[in-house]
């Protein structure tokens, strides 16, 4: 078990005592002042265990008020590992802790604290640690002590959570075999699944595999469970549209000789751990907070392909709150409308496990909900649990809000670029409910779009079989615009969902509306993005961006866990775009995190910002060629004599030289490029040797359709770009042609051998 690395010696302890001196020369000693040295304390040492302090903490009481205590730490799944309470030094601090234990406070791990004293509670019994802090050494072994704390179905939960990333692909993978054996064997499931699939691709993807559905059925049977014993909603597979499709399926299934509850017997210790730990979250929310992190472990380690090809990465609430915050905001003071007024309808396409639309509807007055509710809140979700999640997060939402439950109907099963592909409007979506809900929200004016669009830019590796969808409609759209008026000779980054997502949106809202996302910052400054920063600025009025960077590709200095608010590698940011119908003005504000900011520190100035009219903004002028932030470049930078560019090949402009290209593509530079030629000649024979292996045994099987799920991959050998692929499909064959191989600059100064003419974006060697 992880113990708190903590000495009286170290920066958190110094600046600890640091501060209080300062507070103790002023005479100053009360609970508000004093105690947000305490606090930071507890966050520096939090980081270590990635816990969060959350302060004023609200928790639960049994048929009582919930009351609220200084802070809580949470866990990354948002359990409560430990809490603590401030009392200042004037009060009598034996007689606070038998208050406030009587009221009903946490007994398992809280620490009450005063500026001189501490004292630590442990499952009821006080530790013997009535310790005068004034001491670095007591100070120090009271948080150990209070860190290293953990309950026994704690124990059990973290022990559990280390065997089910590993454990879960196992009994995966045992579930598909079921499925395979029983379309085998079983007609009357043959007939569900077959029809099951025909609904999946209409909704979803007309290119669906059958594999894809068969893993919709695994999550189902996998997570069934957990979703009605945690939330106690025994029903929610009955009523849901999608649900009671999925459990036709099933229960064909089930019906011959196979038992769920049996089959999934060895997880028992798991589903066991998420319901014990669950039923120690006091609110839904918590509930919601916990379920939502255990679906994204339990997806990542399941399906972690599917979840790289959609981007999941889940919206920190900090973020969530402004954005929410941000625009009801401009809803007021730029249109005199907020979310509850009639008409304003919002849609968030990409809604994950449902944060924003519950969030939204936190703003939303109690006398307008049901009317928002039943007519104008939407949102749409591409993958099956984050649907199953949002649904029940947000009907719940609505029966807190109300007292009364109502099935959302504003949720489709349903990829949002789909939809804009126009062949879509004649197809039905998985059920008639889901159908007429997809409609319904085509036809609805949007107003407000707002969310966490899909992050990844495409498959890494053509040989993963993983790639991102193509959406003809959508990506005409943006070769049209963003790209044909980039300067950009490679824009290859254009093809990330996001752009798409900015693309769709700025097309789906009317006349008048806001578009708020957060996104991967690579548009803000990348060349190949002139072309859709400029067109932002034409499309819209009002662009406020709020750059909380952490980049870490761009600089080393940073970790990606320490400094990025998701995580991750690439840099985020916020940006609000307002369309005003009746305006002229335009503006472009911008703000952002310090530099070596921690996603903490992001985090907090978020909330203490509250929305855009709290932030202290640089207003910038949108130029003509796409450049938003003046002074990002040297003025004179504009005039110097590109060297090479699209204007100068078709002598519309002056450059150095005339003819430039990219040079060789070959998409499998460790293949084709060796600095000793004989180990190249060999490695080229080997690779045309292993391609018209593949033909043949592609021949013999009379040449399926499907090369894709037909190829046999072995990375040792040969990678299967995607021209290979191409060549394959029209039945060419390969040779190795010595005279192809060629001295080669790969980069400045560094002179290879490469087989020019082999395995390349251009083609295969020479055909026989």
């Amino acid at each position: 078990m992880q113990q708190l690395n903590l000495k009286p010696s170290h920066r958190l302890v110094k600046n600890y005592y640091e501060v209080l001196g300062q507070f103790g020369q002023l005479n100053i000693d009360h609970e508000g002042a004093v105690r947000d040295a305490f606090q930071d304390l507890l966050k520096g040492c939090g980081h270590q265990f990635d816990w969060t302090l959350v302060s004023e903490y609200q928790f639960q009481r049994k048929n009582l008020h919930p009351l609220r205590i200084d802070g809580a730490l949470l866990d990354t799944f948002r359990l409560a590992r430990g809490y603590w309470e401030a009392k200042d030094e004037h009060d009598d601090l034996e007689k606070e802790i038998r208050s406030k234990l009587e009221k009903g406070y946490p007994k398992n791990n809280i620490i009450f604290q005063a500026p001189e004293r501490a004292i630590l509670v442990q499952n009821g019994v006080r530790q013997g640690l009535n310790q005068d802090i004034r001491d670095a050494a007591n100070l120090v072994e009271l948080l150990k002590v209070f860190f290293g704390y953990r309950e026994p179905h704690y124990e059990e939960w973290d022990e559990a959570v280390a065997d089910f990333k590993d454990y879960i692909p196992e009994i995966a993978r045992a579930v598909a075999g079921k499925i395979e054996e029983q379309r085998r064997t079983n007609p009357a499931f043959v007939q569900r699944f077959d029809a099951f699939y025909e609904l999946c691709r209409q909704s979803i993807n007309p290119n669906l595999s059958v594999q894809a559905v068969e893993e919709m059925l695994v999550q189902h049977l996998l997570t069934e469970r957990i979703f009605r014993k945690i939330f106690a909603n025994p029903e929610f597979t009955r009523r849901n549209v999608i649900a009671v499709e999925i459990e036709k399926v099933i229960d064909s299934m089930t019906a011959k000789q196979f038992s769920r509850d049996a089959f999934l017997k060895d997880l028992d210790r798991f589903y066991r751990a998420i319901e014990s730990a669950a039923e120690n979250t006091e609110t839904y929310k918590q509930k919601q907070d916990f379920i939502n992190t255990v679906y994204e472990r339990f997806f990542q380690g399941y399906s972690p392909k599917e979840a790289d090809t959609h981007g999941i990465v889940y919206t920190p609430q900090p973020i969530v709150d402004f954005m929410v915050r941000s625009v009801e905001d401009i809803l007021q003071k730029e249109f005199g409308r907020s979310f509850s007024d009639h008409g304003v309808h919002i849609l968030d396409p990409f809604v994950g496990t449902g944060n924003f639309i519950t969030r939204v509807m936190k703003e939303i007055k109690t006398s307008a909900l049901p009317y928002k509710y039943e007519n104008e809140l939407h949102c749409n979700e591409v993958m099956l649990l984050p649907y199953y999640v949002a649904s029940m997060n947000i009907e719940h939402e609505y029966m807190e809000r109300t007292g009364e439950y109502e099935a959302f109907p504003g949720i489709c099963l349903v990829d949002t670029f789909e939809l804009a592909e126009p062949e879509q409007s004649k197809l039905s979506f998985m059920s008639e409910e889901n159908t007429a809900r997809a409609k319904r929200q085509k036809e609805a004016p949007i107003f407000v779009i707002v969310g966490n669009p899909p992050y990844n830019a495409g498959q890494v590796d053509e040989n993963d079989r993983n790639r991102n969808r193509k959406y003809p409609t959508i990506d005409k759209q943006v070769s049209e615009s963003y790209a044909r008026d980039s300067r950009a000779t490679l824009l290859n980054s254009l093809n990330d969902p996001y752009v798409r997502a900015y693309r769709w949106a700025s097309s789906r809202i009317g006349d008048d509306g806001i578009v708020a996302f957060v996104t991967n910052n690579g548009f803000l400054d990348g060349l190949a993005a002139d072309g859709m920063r400029k067109h932002l600025s034409q499309e819209f009025n009002l662009i406020f961006v709020v750059d909380l960077g952490g980049n870490v590709r761009k600089n080393p200095k940073l970790s990606g866990s320490t400094h990025n608010v998701f995580g991750i590698q690439v840099g985020v940011s916020i940006t609000f775009l307002v369309r005003l119908k009746n305006a002229t003005r335009k503006k472009f504000l911008y703000a952002s995190a310090g530099p070596e900011w921690t996603r903490y520190q992001k985090y907090d100035f978020l909330d203490h910002s509250n929305h855009v009219a709290d932030i202290d903004w640089q207003e910038f002028q949108c130029k003509p060629n796409g450049d938003w932030m003046e002074g990002a470049q040297a003025p004179e930078f504009p005039h110097f004599v590109p060297l090479g560019s699209k204007e100068a090949k078709r002598g519309e402009e002056d450059s150095i030289f005339l003819t430039y290209s990219n040079g060789q593509k070959s998409n499998s530079d460790d293949y084709i490029y060796s600095f000793e030629q004989s180990r190249l000649a060999q490695r080229a024979t080997v690779m045309a040797a292993a391609y018209n292996s593949e033909l043949d045994r592609w021949r013999r099987a009379h040449c399926p359709e499907d090369v894709e799920s037909f190829l046999n991959v072995d990375e040792s050998l040969l990678k299967w770009i995607r021209h290979t692929k191409r060549c394959f499909a029209r039945g060419e064959n390969a040779t190795y042609d010595p005279e192809a191989i060629r001295p080669a600059l790969y980069r400045p100064f560094c002179i290879n051998v490469c087989v020019f003419r082999s395995f390349v974006q251009r083609g295969l060697v020479p055909p026989s």
